[in-house]
């Protein structure tokens, strides 16, 4: 857990520093780091639900089961 978090406080720092070179701004580099996350946690809830509707229908094409490591939703 700790290696994740301080990954996590490594990305925010990292998407300020970037935002900010890029737009020379604090303000929007802080909205470019706090909206981010948001969008990225959003199109990663569809893309799971994408990624297990084809094992799904790819299960069903071959007769085997779907993926036994995946997490429960």
């Amino acid at each position: 857990m700790a290696k994740s978090a301080t990954f996590g406080v490594m990305h925010v720092g990292i998407a300020f520093g970037v935002s900010y070179s890029l737009t020379g701004n604090w303000q929007m580099a802080g909205a470019i780091t706090i909206a981010e996350p948001i969008v990225n946690t959003v199109a990663h809830y569809f893309f799971d639900r994408w990624w297990e509707g084809r094992q799904d229908a790819q299960s069903s094409q071959d007769g085997t089961s779907p993926d036994p490591v995946a997490l429960p939703a």
